[in-house]
């Protein structure tokens, strides 16, 4: 097995070869552009380590991984326009740096790109990832509407939460490991097994990012640090603090997220205050371990090599001790 960097320099290799900018450049080019920021490249690397837990050819991922991370990068661009956020990875939003129209041209294209990377495969493997691929996209669309739906409400609970972070984020990373599965032709009950472990890793991701909005370090998250805040988005640490808070508190905090302030910076100093004083950041903290122990177990129990399980448990642990 190759390490993670490896993996990750394999596939950035191939995307570069396969998505360069032709015309209208205006189109292709902020297509390049959001590829080229950066980030983790944690799906399409997840999809390799799907394969190569079956088995040692790799390459025969890499079409599968780049309809996952154009795809991925598709719903980034929209919700940078829904959320009219300035900065993604530390640069400019394609509608920032473009314009609105031609950030939501660029991201239609990106989704008919990201399906035709599927049909590089054939057969009964063609027909299980296309419906797999279109199911997710589905998914992470409903997640991104349960979230503008959670921005109108006043309250919103714990598990409805979760559920709305289960499709926006964690079915793709849970659909980027079982696609590198049916791939490698494992049987079904280990692709889904693989999946289920996708599905646990991918909610302590996203809840790790919650955390890290508030707590992280703005010269290494990528993105603005209490950028949820200021949208008065209703996350984890948000709805936890609202359920154990007293009413004090949880006047403040009620007050705080009806306010759109052209001054922020008071706003994210007090509200953090508040999670502090009430241990929120400790309770999410509890909650992400949780949900990575759930994937952990899901892993242990499936039937790979144990170097194999290892390394896909390496990758977890990382994900969970990251700053960005």
């Amino acid at each position: 097995m190759l390490s993670v960097t490896e993996y990750k320099e394999v596939f950035l290799t191939y995307l570069q070869e396969e998505l360069k900018v032709k015309n209208p450049v205006h189109l292709y080019h902020p297509v390049s552009y959001i590829l080229e920021l950066g980030g983790k490249r944690m799906r399409p690397v997840l999809v390799m380590l799907g394969v190569s837990a079956f088995q040692q050819e790799v390459k025969k991922a890499l079409p599968a991984a780049a309809a996952i991370e154009v795809f991925h990068n598709f719903t980034l661009l929209h919700d940078d326009i829904m959320d009219a956020a300035p900065l993604r990875r530390g640069q400019l939003t394609v509608h920032e740096k473009w314009d609105t129209n031609t950030a939501i041209l660029s991201g239609d294209v990106m989704m008919i790109l990201a399906s035709q990377f599927l049909e590089k495969y054939e057969g009964a493997t063609y027909k299980r990832l296309t419906t797999l691929f279109n199911r997710t996209a589905i998914e992470v669309c409903e997640g991104q509407q349960y979230d503008m739906d959670f921005e109108k409400r006043e309250e919103v609970s714990v598990e409805e939460y979760i559920e709305m972070i289960r499709l926006k984020t964690s079915v793709l990373v849970a659909a980027a490991l079982k696609m590198g599965a049916i791939i490698a032709e494992s049987s079904e009950e280990e692709a889904q097994k693989m999946y289920d472990f996708g599905l646990h890793l991918g909610i302590a991701f996203q809840l790790q990012d919650d955390y890290l909005d508030v707590y992280g370090d703005a010269a290494t998250f990528g993105k603005q640090v209490g950028g949820d805040i200021i949208e008065n988005k209703k996350t984890y640490l948000y709805i936890q603090a609202l359920k154990n808070v007293n009413a004090e508190h949880r006047a403040v905090l009620l007050d705080l997220y009806s306010q759109n302030l052209e001054e922020n910076t008071l706003k994210i100093e007090k509200v953090k205050a508040i999670f502090n004083a009430n241990a929120i950041d400790e309770l999410t903290k509890v909650a992400i371990r949780s949900y990575t122990q759930k994937a952990f177990q899901v892993l242990e129990s499936m039937n790979i090599a144990p170097e194999r399980k290892a390394m896909l448990q390496k990758f977890g642990e990382n994900l969970m001790v990251r700053k960005v």
